[in-house]
């Protein structure tokens, strides 16, 4: 059997650990990329797999063209991406100025089209998928995340269009749209709030289940989509939310004692 090769952005933490993680269970290559190079390193050493790191930004092409020449030289084939590299940033229209629209827009979005770029031509040869990770924004809005919801909504966009365009060359595109996820970036988040309890605890109540989501959640979700189990699945956005865009906002909720 051909063991896999896979690169995993994002990888230092979160969501991007928590599915170099599932992938190193099942026995692939990883070649993980971060800006972080000492959560990086840590990410890294903890794998029971064959691994190789890359610290950059995948806002720079030239880095991720490094990525994917690792992955070659050293495994010899690449058979998938999980892309999970992003920032959050607030504002709405008025407040959003254009360094940080051009910042939210560069790395959430920019730069899902340039490590895609990168990958496509060895996924080619492999007939191999990617994973974006994008968000509940990518169909919804929350107040005061202008340039986010946008980056977002344009990931929705590039997973239809790579799907469409790369179904007759074998590759498989599809995207996780997760819910609230017990990350860092939504820890630190919640900290900015002058009420971070009672945000914490409404976070919580937006979603069906009653919870967030833990990052192994999402990233089962993720190794399945990358995995031949999931062969004629294509230009999907697989939500991750604990049913939130289930819900009725604003609903009243049944008394279960009638």
């Amino acid at each position: 059997m051909i063991k896999k090769t896979y690169i995993v952005t994002g990888a230092a933490n979160g969501v991007g650990q928590a599915t170099a993680r599932s992938l190193a269970a099942s026995g692939a290559n990883l070649v993980l990329m971060d800006l972080d190079s000492d959560a990086l390193e840590s990410t890294a050493r903890g794998l029971e797999c064959e691994v190789v790191t890359e610290v950059g930004s995948v806002t720079d092409f030239a880095a991720c063209e490094r990525v994917v020449a690792k992955a070659v030289d050293r495994f010899g084939r690449l058979d998938g991406l999980s892309h999970n590299a992003g920032i959050q940033r607030y504002g709405d229209i008025v407040d959003t100025e254009r360094r940080l629209w051009d910042e939210v827009i560069n790395v959430n979005l920019t730069g899902a089209f340039l490590i895609s770029k990168a990958t496509i031509p060895e996924l080619r040869k492999s007939k191999g998928a990617i994973v974006l990770t994008a968000s509940v924004q990518s169909f919804a809005a929350q107040q005061g995340a202008l340039a986010y919801v946008v980056s977002k909504h344009g990931l929705a966009g590039l997973v239809s269009a790579m799907a469409v365009d790369e179904a007759e060359r074998g590759v498989r595109v599809n995207g996780v749209a997760p819910g609230s996820v017990d990350t860092p970036m939504l820890r630190n988040a919640i900290s900015l709030d002058p009420n971070p309890e009672i945000l914490s605890e409404s976070i919580d109540r937006m979603h069906p289940l009653g919870r967030r989501a833990q990052p192994e959640e999402v990233s089962s979700v993720i190794s399945f989509l990358l995995s031949d189990s999931a062969s004629f699945v294509t230009g999907e956005m697989v939500r991750v939310d604990g049913g939130m865009l289930s819900l009725i906002g604003g609903s009243p909720k049944k008394d279960k004692n009638n």
